[in-house]
């Protein structure tokens, strides 16, 4: 059976693949520390859940301390004049490949699920969006008759460019988990609850979706607020309260945390890296551009949990 722990293999052979071709590669002046950073990453995907507590915690230690001492950039197999000359040629039919990835997970969410004996129903959706990510590059490659080593080179190229914080999501989202051990969500709740009307729906509707926006606003990612405000305010009254349904409530609260993460400096990998990427003149320019977007999809989000949550 297709499991999880294939999709981590799978990671970690491409961040080993990263390491290797970093460690390769001349023209990078740090070319050591940023292929050391890579292969700790493919060793937390190969072997975290054998590493322990302690093990992670050096793991973690190590990434930070590589992190802290700089990583470099890298440089990929394909000149920018032939990069261009294929955008030309090829022009919006590029993106086909890049919809190859979330229809082969919509798609696979489905199938996967009728065929319990060959993938772990409960992760179709990762086992099928790992598969579209190899149909991609695979068509990718036959296509455009590129070698098999040019996604591999040309992702390096990319992931040396977002550097550290590729991790982000991951270490936030652990930051997230280790908050709601501690309690905070409690502590958030019995104080956001004290502002609610008794009784009122639409109040803890929109202390929730507003919640998690504002909390990932602060924490930099949904996934990291999610923990916290579900167990605040999402578990103990939208679920438990008014008996909302809890696929409607998760799902379409992550999506509202999500509407944050279009807000904040702090989702540096998803605002502040493309404005660096793209040298604009005002690092914060992506996130103003996205203000307009979030609050109406907000706004949407709210109605939506109150309307289909709780028929």
């Amino acid at each position: 059976m297709i499991t999880l722990h294939w999709v981590y293999a799978l990671a970690g052979a491409v961040f080993a693949a990263f390491a290797l071709l970093g460690a390769r590669d001349r023209d990078n002046p740090r070319r050591w520390t940023t292929a050391a950073f890579w292969a700790l990453l493919a060793t937390s995907m190969w072997a975290g859940d054998r590493l322990g507590d302690l093990g992670n915690g050096v793991l973690v230690l190590g990434l930070i301390a590589l992190g802290a001492l700089g990583l470099g950039r890298g440089d990929g197999v394909v000149p920018p004049e032939q990069r261009q000359a294929r955008a030309d040629r090829f022009g919006n039919r590029l993106f086909v490949i890049a919809l190859v990835i979330p229809v082969t997970a919509l798609a696979g969410t489905f199938l996967f699920k009728a065929a319990p004996d060959w993938f772990d129903a409960k992760q179709a959706t990762l086992i099928a969006l790992a598969l579209g990510v190899l149909i991609a590059m695979t068509a990718g490659c036959l296509w455009l008759r590129a070698g098999a080593l040019v996604p591999l080179q040309q992702g390096r190229r990319l992931m040396d460019c977002i550097g550290w914080a590729a991790i982000l999501p991951q270490m936030l989202a652990s930051l997230g988990a280790v908050f709601a051990l501690a309690g905070v969500g409690d502590v958030v709740g019995g104080i956001v609850q004290q502002a609610i009307p008794q009784g009122s729906l639409l109040g803890a509707v929109i202390a929730y979706a507003l919640g998690m926006a504002l909390f990932t606003m602060i924490m930099g990612n949904a996934f990291a607020a999610f923990p916290v405000m579900t167990a605040a305010i999402g578990v103990p009254l939208l679920i438990r309260t008014y008996h909302g349904d809890p696929a409607v409530v998760c799902a379409i609260g992550m999506l509202a945390g999500f509407c944050g993460t279009l807000m904040t400096p702090m989702a540096a990998n998803f605002n502040l890296v493309p404005a660096a990427l793209l040298e604009l003149k005002d690092k914060h320019g992506v996130i103003k551009r996205q203000v307009g977007t979030a609050l109406p999809l907000l706004i949407v989000n709210i109605a939506l949990i109150y309307w289909l949550a709780f028929r």
